[in-house]
């Protein structure tokens, strides 16, 4: 005699199949798009910009107010569009600190600077702080006190004034070349943000010429440049064997369920802004917007790693090229978690991956309130130490006799291998010929205020030019300038 079995109960609500990894895609941040928050964004972000220039880059109060620009905050653009920029805006900040509803405070000797903004139609007044701390640059505070970590001492590699550049720190008078001083004296005659810029190969500095606010030992901000440090990184751990190839998926700390839609988002992607991340964005009227262009990891004081990996995906991977900053912290969340995995210090050992092998003493990242480094920009160095990363990519991710990146990552870092755009894997590339005179083949680290550093592989030429945030700088001036360079190492 059989017994009947009852079959077991089928949830018409949820699959209750066991899973196969973690619990699920994360829950995804909202963007606050109110009128308060944007304002709050506007001061952090300055609170951010002061501290770096006072207390990274080292200029003096004076020479700081003269090289700020305001930024007003605005909703970020969706997939098409970019955020609307406003003259009318930055207008009302720069006639709201003229009245003294906007104040910036700085103290020496905490390397803290703090800005107030009060404005009766906003209610309460609004504070936003940010401190320095040395290899971790601007730490953006926001309204809290301090961070949430301990900024300790980081050990890193020293200078090496004792031995010749690349290697060491050591560059040897340059002979005068007309030609080139030539083009120096138009280009900072029409960029007035401008440091310095460095010409070089792997062998030599050729041509170095600085502003009367730059030097050679002047650490600048280098923005998204940054992300060109990150692929490196990204590159030296799959040559560690830390990590596979960029075609597999992302193994991102919050990603682990595979059966997420992030789980099809692979390290190229994310190199090549090619993850379809976005982020809700909710507007004063309660309208919800999906948000892909965004800074807000440059003026929330929050955990960068985190809000990154709890972005959305809106396209499907690969699909569509979106520039956006979430998905290089992303790739900083799982270079953190490959280095504590192994038991080893995280802030010490990034440094020691790339920086300090390649000599950058004076490279610092940025770090967030908890300690991220963030990944996605707001680096500084000097010229002398953002070139070394070029003469890298020059000599095919060789330094000094030892291989640190995988054969062939050189030609697939600095390459685009998509249509409609000129991007490659956090370089840009000279394919849509914004520097006509150069060869095609140029491919450059790229920051948001003309910071860049150039690689022309075919010519073993690198250029590295430093510019202050939000001055314009007349590209047709550099395009001669590293033309005439090319003509003398032919």
């Amino acid at each position: 005699m059989t017994t009947k079995t009852e079959p077991l109960p089928v949830d018409s609500l949820f699959d209750q199949t066991s899973p196969l990894g973690a619990g699920g895609p994360p829950d995804p941040v909202v963007y606050d798009g109110s009128a308060r928050a944007l304002r709050r964004r506007t001061i952090n972000f300055a609170a951010k910009r002061f501290a770096d220039m006072m207390y990274v880059t080292g200029l003096d109060r004076g020479s700081a107010e003269q090289h700020f620009r305001w930024r007003a905050v605005t909703i970020p653009g969706g997939l098409s569009a970019r955020p609307a920029e406003s003259a009318d805006a930055v207008a009302k900040l720069e006639a709201a600190q003229h009245a003294g509803r906007i104040v910036i405070e700085t103290n020496d000797p905490d390397c803290r600077v703090t800005i107030r903004w009060q404005d009766p139609a906003l209610g309460d007044a609004l504070t936003a702080t940010a401190i320095a701390r040395p290899g971790y640059g601007g730490i953006l505070l926001g309204p809290h006190a301090a961070p949430r970590f301990d900024p300790a001492p980081i050990p890193r590699c020293a200078a090496r004034p004792d031995h010749a550049w690349p290697v060491g720190d050591a560059v040897a008078p340059q002979p005068a070349i007309p030609a080139l001083e030539g083009a120096a004296d138009a280009l900072f005659a029409s960029s007035p943000g401008i440091y310095g810029i460095l010409i070089a190969t792997p062998e030599r500095v050729i041509f170095e010429r600085y502003s009367a606010f730059g030097r050679p030992d002047r650490v600048t901000p280098s923005w998204s440049m940054t992300k060109a440090i990150t692929c490196t990184l990204i590159g030296r751990l799959i040559h560690e064997g830390w990590l596979h190839s960029v075609y597999h998926p992302a193994p991102a700390p919050l990603w682990r369920d595979p059966r997420s839609v992030h789980h099809h988002i692979t390290l190229d992607h994310l190199l090549r802004m090619r993850s379809g991340l976005a982020f809700p964005v909710l507007h004063e009227d309660g309208r919800a917007t999906l948000g892909f262009e965004n800074s807000a990891v440059y003026q929330d004081a929050t955990d960068a790693f985190d809000a990154a990996q709890r972005s959305i995906v809106a396209t499907e991977p690969g699909a569509v090229y979106r520039y956006i900053n979430s998905g290089l912290n992303v790739l900083g969340a799982i270079i953190r978690d490959c280095i504590e995995r192994r038991g080893l210090s995280y802030h010490a050992t990034l440094y020691g991956l790339l920086a300090d092998r390649l000599g950058m003493a004076s490279y610092q990242h940025s770090a967030d309130i908890t300690g991220n480094l963030v990944a996605s920009g707001a680096g500084f160095a000097t010229l002398r130490d953002y070139a070394k990363l070029g003469v890298l990519y020059v000599q095919d991710g060789v330094w000094n006799g030892e291989r640190l990146l995988p054969e062939g990552w050189a030609d697939y870092a600095l390459t685009p291998t998509h249509a409609g755009t000129s991007y490659a894997a956090c370089f840009r590339s000279n394919a849509d010929r914004l520097f006509p005179d150069l060869p095609p083949d140029t491919a450059w680290a790229s920051g948001a205020s003309d910071q860049r550093i150039f690689i022309l592989r075919q010519h073993r030429l690198v250029a590295a030019v430093a510019n202050e945030t939000d001055h314009p700088m007349d590209l047709a001036a550099l395009n001669r300038a590293i033309v005439t360079a090319v003509g003398m190492v032919r």
